[in-house]
């Protein structure tokens, strides 16, 4: 799995740089890539990255300055603040969901329909004892 995984990671590192988001590190990549929808706690970001919360604080201002996130007050609790994909962040994600799927279909012409279907269906099924953020 890990090799698998490393081979996805590569491949979208250096496409989503090939369209022109050269300046985004593998570190800040893995921290974005957790932000949800409506945005994410630092400290959140920090426990799903496995990360101290001065790393991600570290990381995020990278992609703030960067223009791929910003940060808003959390409209949950006044004293905090999301961290939120803004519009170039948006279009990173966007590209990097791309490859994803490009991946997807590659390794379906490899395996064949059954086995991948397969292999989705087992990664699902480990995801409901291995992940704590599903």
């Amino acid at each position: 799995m890990f090799i698998a995984f490393r081979s996805a990671e590569a491949r979208i590192v250096a496409d989503v740089a090939a369209a022109g988001f050269d300046d985004l590190t593998l570190a800040q990549g893995r921290v974005a890539a957790r932000i949800g929808p409506n945005g994410t706690r630092l400290t959140d970001l920090a426990e799903q990255a496995q990360i101290t919360k001065q790393s991600a604080g570290f990381l995020v201002d990278q992609l703030e300055k960067a223009g791929y996130v910003e940060r808003v007050p959390d409209p949950t609790d006044a004293r905090a603040r999301l961290v939120r994909l803004a519009p170039r962040g948006a279009a990173v994600q966007a590209r990097a969901r791309r490859t994803e799927r490009a991946i997807e279909r590659d390794w379906e012409r490899h395996l064949g329909k059954e086995q991948m279907e397969a292999l989705r269906s087992a990664l699902e099924a480990l995801r409901e004892i291995t992940d704590p953020y599903a």
